[in-house]
């Protein structure tokens, strides 16, 4: 009997503990990413997110990516910043390409905290197709394949999300293997 309590007790517990505490940290690019720490400062750890992070200090978005959000990020990795044509990140990270940089990048973030079940949720409400509204104020498309997320982009690319529910305390992360790219 004082098992089933201590059982019942401890989900109690979960149920009601605020859901930074329940979110577990993950391992992305050969580090911990921890809940209770920024999109910034768990990004600047991953290895497979380097060439985004160096990214989003040539936009000068590190600051508002420190901020309070909440954001959602589809973070490129590095191997889908290497799919992009030869030269177009060294282009790209120019200070005279600051503006189109912010764009690309702003591109990845939607507004509040969608986790991959949220996003499921809209796919599903909106007959396998969810609408997702950019920072930059483009339209991104959210879409099942079998159990995979995808997203595709106004040129039509598609990413997957690779590791999903990357939470942050200011947001979160979904890993996603191509460069999402606005019209």
């Amino acid at each position: 009997m004082k098992n089933l309590f201590v059982a019942v007790f401890a989900l109690v517990a979960l149920a009601i503990a605020p859901k930074t505490y329940a979110q577990k940290t993950k391992m992305v690019g050969g580090a911990a990413m921890y809940p209770t720490k920024n999109i910034v400062e768990n990004a600047v750890n991953s290895k497979d997110h380097t060439t985004l992070v160096a990214a989003v200090k040539a936009a000068g978005l590190v600051e508002t990516l420190e901020g309070p959000g909440p954001f959602t990020v589809f973070a490129p990795t590095n191997e889908a910043f290497d799919k992009l044509p030869q030269g177009t990140v060294a282009t790209l990270l120019k200070p005279e390409n600051k503006a189109t940089l912010t764009k690309i990048l702003t591109y990845h973030v939607v507004a509040g905290r969608l986790s991959a079940a949220d996003l499921m949720a809209k796919v599903k409400a909106g007959n396998g197709k969810a609408e997702l509204s950019t920072v930059s104020g483009g339209k991104l498309w959210a879409m099942l394949q079998g159990k995979k997320l995808y997203l595709v982009d106004e040129k039509g690319g598609k990413s997957w999300v690779t590791i999903a529910d990357v939470f942050q305390s200011n947001g979160v992360i979904h890993v996603v293997n191509t460069v999402l790219m606005p019209n």
